[in-house]
């Protein structure tokens, strides 16, 4: 499958985790992919694939990315919001500077990426944004109060740019992964008292039983932005095994 052949995606995070595997996946389906990371050290770079570093949340360095990938590859077609942090505990454990760092990344650093890709996605007839929220914004999630206060934010968020950006030609979606073997699980798991367990318990608590892999993520990603999907609007697809949709019998 070939439908992102001549367009440009630009991913944030991209380097690792749901991110790359998002860049590969655009990347095989023959898009050129612009790779935005705070460390894009581990981007192998091609004439369709380069990396480019980006803190998401200072908007300097969002411009000046942005402005370099879209000049590299001629303009910008797709915006992947990937680049994101989390945070544990409930609502009195993260302190107010933990919850402004946390929406600055995870909420305003897609207003910083959006609003610099804004006038190259507005020249293209196939204009997309896929933001990157969790299954923490429609379930409540133990010790994830500020993780999923920002998340909640995404799902709202991209549902509000998907009316205002209609008459513009810019479609935006949403996925909501459940709980994926990336990276970043795998840290939270090796600090558990007992890793093994926690990861029972994490994959146990699916109706699939177990983890969703990045490369699933990733697919959902790349239908949302395909410009087959062009009457898919406005929409936060779940990837999460059924968790949000799904009650599964005791086994």
């Amino acid at each position: 499958m070939q439908d992102f052949d001549s367009l440009i995606a630009l991913v944030t995070g991209g380097a690792s985790g749901i991110g790359a595997a998002v860049a590969e996946e655009l990347q095989r389906r023959g898009a050129r992919v612009a790779v935005l990371d705070l460390d894009p050290t581990q981007v192998v770079a091609s004439d369709r694939l380069r990396g480019w570093t980006c803190d998401v949340a200072d908007t300097t360095s969002v411009n000046v990315a942005v402005a370099e990938a879209a000049e590299h590859f001629g303009g910008l077609d797709i915006v992947v919001n990937n680049a994101g942090i989390g945070a544990a505990g409930g609502i009195d454990d993260n302190t107010p500077q933990e919850w402004q760092r946390v929406f600055d990344v995870n909420v305003i650093g897609i207003r910083r990426v959006v609003g610099a890709a804004l006038p190259h996605l507005l020249r293209s007839p196939a204009a997309a944004i896929v933001n990157v929220g969790s299954i923490a914004a429609t379930q409540g999630l133990p010790q994830r109060a500020l993780y999923s206060a920002t998340k909640g934010a995404v799902h709202a968020l991209t549902r509000a740019m998907a009316c205002d950006l209609l008459d513009e030609g810019v479609r935006v979606n949403a996925v909501s992964p459940g709980t994926a073997d990336t990276p970043w699980v795998g840290r939270l798991l090796s600090v558990a008292p007992d890793p093994a367990a926690e990861r029972a318990a994490l994959e146990a608590r699916q109706p699939h039983g177990r983890l969703v892999s990045a490369a699933e993520v990733a697919a959902a990603v790349a239908y949302l932005a395909s410009p087959q999907a062009g009457s898919t609007n406005g929409v936060c697809l779940a990837v999460d095994g059924g968790s949000d949709n799904v009650i599964r019998r005791p086994r």
